[in-house]
């Protein structure tokens, strides 16, 4: 787990607009649930490849890119506090920390296992979750997959992990605690498949000379912003963010800046 601290502004939108009034009660509550350190701390996702809430690491700058550091990054000129992007490789690390107050605010797929220990706003885009082959794989279609013998590669803590674990019958599951850990396994002809949100299989494809996703898809999520806990002020506070940076393009903007020009941004008002 690394920190960082950017001080980038996205946005001309959000510069303009409604700054915290100051020395009223309201915002005192908020500004120690959303920033309590006086920095807004951004959980920021970081692997091999990004997508939209996953970043990349710049190897020039050895700095988080992508998608939720761009939003993560409004926000806190939203704010007008400094934005500290506090890195993790993989689920079960941020969740664990969600529960001693390491971070402030994620931008991650919803889960129910992950409603335990943070409150979700509204989603900003709505995942689909498919499969990842390797080159000269039999398998051709999403009812190819399970059955005995396949091997599938997931996140440890993901989304994909728990909903395959209640639906495959017959496939095996092999957890991994990180994307890059996955892509090795598939590289290695360790497993037959992987099962993950299109657009990091997609970002996986491009390193795996051969592999294919497959068409279709076996489950649909939304991806959204998320506090910690028993933070009302903060999430309606994060809810209005993620409503208004629909609306006025920013996170449009911020899909294209990441290369997600296709993306399409969820409605207003989406869960999932």
């Amino acid at each position: 787990m690394k920190s960082f601290t950017t001080g980038l502004v996205l946005s001309a939108v959000l510069l303009a607009s409604c700054a915290l009034p100051r020395g009223d009660n309201s915002s005192a509550v908020l500004m120690q649930q959303i920033a309590p350190t006086g920095k807004l701390r951004a959980a920021i996702s970081v692997g091999p490849t990004g997508n939209q809430f996953r970043a990349t690491i710049d190897p020039t700058t050895n700095r988080p890119r992508g998608a939720p550091v761009d939003l993560a990054t409004a926000l806190g000129t939203k704010l007008g506090v400094p934005v500290e992007l506090v890195t993790y490789s993989n689920y079960v690390d941020l969740l664990e920390a969600a529960g001693r107050g390491a971070w402030d605010v994620t931008f991650i797929t919803f889960d129910e296992e992950r409603a335990k220990v943070m409150d979700f706003g509204p989603a900003y885009f709505l995942s689909e979750f498919t499969y990842l082959v390797p080159a000269g794989s039999a398998i051709r279609s999403q009812g190819e997959v399970d059955r005995p013998g396949v091997r599938i590669a997931v996140a440890e803590g993901s989304v994909t992990a728990r909903n395959r674990e209640q639906s495959l019958k017959n496939a095996t599951l092999h957890r991994f605690k990180t994307l890059a850990e996955i892509r090795d396994q598939v590289r290695a002809g360790k497993v037959d498949a992987a099962a993950a949100g299109r657009e990091t299989l997609a970002g996986l494809a491009a390193q795996l000379p051969g592999a294919r996703v497959l068409e279709g898809r076996f489950h649909v999520e939304g991806v959204a912003v998320a506090v910690p806990k028993n933070r009302p002020a903060a999430l309606a506070y994060v809810t209005d963010f993620i409503e208004t940076a629909k609306a006025t393009g920013v996170v449009r903007r911020a899909f294209d800046n990441a290369g997600f020009k296709d993306a399409a941004v969820a409605p207003a008002a989406s869960r999932r």
